[in-house]
């Protein structure tokens, strides 16, 4: 028994001697050096213990194991110390890596604070071919910074602008949070909107893949929407949430706009040129006109964003929110959905009798006619608000609300 309990004890602490030098690759190499040098007279007594183990009287056998037993305690508390620092170190590390992963995974972003707007230049000179324009709080997100200007892509403008005149930093992170919108895109086939974030709540609304929904709040596992039934919540699981700023424009993207403006002047000049020299003037010229008024108006907001639910004319609009705002801005309130929209006004027949102003109602869908044969529209989250064919599917009902 003596035997064993000796030899017993020899492993023990060769085993503590082997782990404590594992550990001290981390630590403390020359502590573990020291304690093996104060280690050795006790396995040396042990050893002379095997060999006249018949000599050794049990209080000298005892004493030993007392000693070996307080070395093994002792050494057992420096490696839990030991690793319990390496963890601690570990995690400090992990922490400091997942914070600077998220920096990094954070666009850098710089907001443009000029009054109207300020040029985006090929170039870091005010010399350089302009490329674009970031209008007053416009969002672009930084690639680099040289010689006080920062290259920037924003919308599909990517180039220079003078660093006087944008906000960067922690203060233009702040402020763009501030400016951008949250959107979600759903990614399922159909998504329940629930009124409560629980799967056991109950559903709102059905929402078909692809759509893009405003976000009005988010929590774990939970983000709550804005649908045509109201708010409610949808799981984080099936959507893809993301801010969307006001962006630059390009020279070409100006250039087309101010085409469209244009021409979309043009036409109530002829409209009532024409209608005036055939009858004069009537009731029926004032409601061509103010039809007109209503066409032109939504033509402001092409090139803005579909969002399914939404009715800001600037920050997103599904089909019958964009017609319910654009009408609502003349005084004019319509209800919510298309299929009440369709029924609203009176029929005036075929596109042929259609006038610009008229709603343009689809199975699912309605525009507003803006003059030869085409209408705007909030089309899908792709194309946003837009110019189509009347004819771009087939027609339900021409409905005159002026």
């Amino acid at each position: 028994m003596k035997w064993k309990f000796v030899q017993a004890l020899i492993l023990g602490s060769c085993a503590m001697a082997l782990a404590a030098g594992a550990a001290g690759r981390y630590k403390a190499q020359t502590e573990t050096r020291e304690t093996f040098r104060e280690l050795t007279p006790v396995l040396e007594d042990y050893a002379a213990v095997t060999r006249e183990a018949h000599d050794v009287p049990v209080v000298t056998s005892s004493g030993a194991a007392s000693a070996l037993s307080e070395q093994f305690a002792a050494w057992q508390e420096q490696m839990d110390a030991w690793e319990e620092e390496r963890q601690a170190a570990r995690r400090a590390e992990e922490e400091a890596t997942r914070e600077a992963d998220e920096e990094a995974a954070e666009p850098k972003l710089a907001v443009g604070l000029a009054s109207s707007y300020v040029n985006v230049r090929e170039r870091p000179d005010t010399q350089a071919q302009i490329v674009g324009k970031l209008y007053q709080n416009g969002v672009g997100e930084v690639l680099k910074e040289e010689n006080g200007w920062y290259l920037i892509r924003s919308g599909s403008v990517t180039g220079y602008v003078n660093g006087e005149y944008v906000l960067t930093g922690e203060e233009g992170a702040a402020l763009a949070a501030q400016l951008g919108q949250r959107l979600a895109v759903v990614h399922a086939d159909v998504l329940r909107v629930r009124m409560e974030p629980s799967t056991e709540a109950v559903i709102l609304d059905m929402i078909p893949g692809g759509a893009t929904l405003a976000v009005t709040g988010e929590q774990e596992g939970w983000v709550k929407v804005r649908v045509a039934a109201g708010e409610g919540y949808v799981s984080r699981d099936y959507v893809e949430v993301y801010t969307r700023y006001q962006t630059a424009e390009s020279v070409q993207e100006e250039a087309q706009r101010r085409a469209r403006e244009a021409e979309s002047h043009r036409q109530p000049t002829v409209a009532t040129a024409s209608k005036g020299a055939s009858t004069g003037s009537t009731s029926s010229d004032s409601s061509v006109s103010l039809g007109r008024q209503i066409a032109d108006y939504a033509l402001q907001f092409v090139g803005n964003p579909y969002v399914y639910g939404g009715t800001s004319l600037t920050d997103g609009a599904d089909c019958s929110g964009f017609v319910q705002s654009v009408y609502k801005n003349f005084g004019i309130l319509l209800p919510r959905t298309s299929g009440e929209q369709g029924a609203c006004g009176i029929s005036v027949g075929g596109l042929d009798a259609a006038q610009p102003g008229d709603l343009i109602y689809y199975s699912g869908h309605i525009g507003i006619y803006i003059g030869n044969g085409q209408i705007v529209h909030a089309s899908t989250s792709q194309s946003g608000i837009k110019v189509s064919s009347a004819n771009f599917r087939p027609i339900l009902s021409v409905r005159r609300i002026v």
